[in-house]
């Protein structure tokens, strides 16, 4: 059942297109006044699950609550939400403060009323100076918050944003996910946004769901999805880590003991499938390692390139038995960690607590 607070509940949706389920009963829930992301990569199905909502597309199987009401047969002008494309979709014969009104006028608002909200708009987005332009005189970020006004503009209780970021340059796109999250707050619409970029997602969202072939991988919030990931798909998909192949030597209700094929072991949160013999993934990010000069210790390996990333650099060493691992040392100003060149011995410092087991 639904949830009182919830703006949207998806509950067991299936969609198929003739022998092909391009979603497989995905149930979440999105909280009202939150910034929500559906994050995966190309063909997950997440804009499909979008355009469900919006009523684009129909559900199969399943059902969509809005605030309660179940909506998956209501048709999309019926709906009170709106959607951002990616391509804007902007009149290219209105102007600017025209686009905006157009929505508003279409849903019986007066002239005058359209032009009042439409200019409140356009001060929201901070394009007001700009409203007698036309779309063709506007950069893309331009467009983009006029696409964003124009959507704003009949107050909806949902707004869809279906990747409207990634025609944007990098500088840009930084730039607007920080404008769009001070927009979501200050509004309090419920922003759902589609993505397949990682670093996008963790920047902006309350809560991510992360998609992969049609199904939900994992829902929560960016840290712990980023920090906690439950299986390989989602650990490798966001951000870096390294995977590596263990067995568990021993293990109680919290902890567990993981034994490398190279012969070292880690310790590491135990979850479900943590029993002795069990063979497991392991996961471990590049910046829980640190690097010394070669000491003896078993965690002992050969530089084997160094990858300069600007705010850090990411160093290959590769450990006995032919296991690599990428090390991320942050820059700093002050010249404190060592670079260690190709064909240098090193010791490799693990934090406590760093690796994390997988459930598959």
């Amino acid at each position: 059942m639904p949830g009182s607070r919830n703006a949207i509940d998806v509950c067991n949706a299936v969609k198929r297109y003739g022998s092909f389920t391009a979603l497989q009963s995905i149930t979440l829930s999105i909280r009202d006044n939150e910034f929500f992301t559906l994050l995966g990569p190309s063909g997950c199905g997440k804009t499909t699950l979008l355009r469900m909502i919006a009523g684009f597309e129909e559900v199969t199987e399943g059902e969509i609550f809005l605030f309660g009401d179940e909506i998956e047969n209501l048709p999309p002008h019926q709906r009170p939400v709106n959607t951002v494309f990616q391509n804007y979709a902007l009149f290219p014969h209105m102007t600017i403060e025209q686009n905006v009104m157009f929505g508003l006028e279409m849903r019986g608002s007066s002239k005058d009323a359209a032009r009042r909200k439409a200019g409140e708009m356009l001060e929201l987005v901070q394009l007001a100076q700009f409203s007698a332009r036309k779309p063709s005189q506007l950069s893309g970020g331009q467009q983009q918050r006029v696409a964003l006004a124009r959507a704003l503009a009949p107050e909806p209780k949902v707004l869809l944003l279906d990747e409207p970021l990634s025609a944007l340059d990098l500088k840009l796109r930084q730039a607007m996910r920080s404008e769009l999250k001070s927009i979501q707050r200050e509004t309090g619409i419920t922003f759902t946004f589609v993505t397949h970029d990682q670093e996008e997602a963790l920047t902006m969202s309350d809560r991510i769901a992360v998609m992969s072939a049609g199904r939900l991988q994992q829902l929560g919030e960016a840290r712990d999805i980023y920090e906690r990931p439950v299986n390989r798909f989602v650990a490798d998909f966001i951000g870096e880590t390294n995977l590596l192949d263990a067995r568990v030597e021993a293990a109680d209700a919290s902890v567990a003991t993981c034994r490398l094929a190279n012969g070292l072991t880690l310790d590491c949160d135990a979850i479900g499938n943590a029993r002795p013999g069990a063979d497991v993934h392991l996961s471990i990010r590049p910046e829980r390692m640190t690097l010394a000069a070669a000491n003896g210790d078993p965690w002992q390996g050969t530089v084997r390139e160094n990858i300069f990333v600007g705010t850090d650099v990411q160093t290959v060493v590769q450990l006995q038995g032919g296991i690599e691992l990428t090390v991320r040392t942050q820059n700093s100003a002050a010249g404190v960690a060592t670079i260690f060149d190709p064909g240098t011995d090193v010791a490799v410092d693990v934090e406590a607590g760093a690796a994390r087991m997988l459930e598959d």
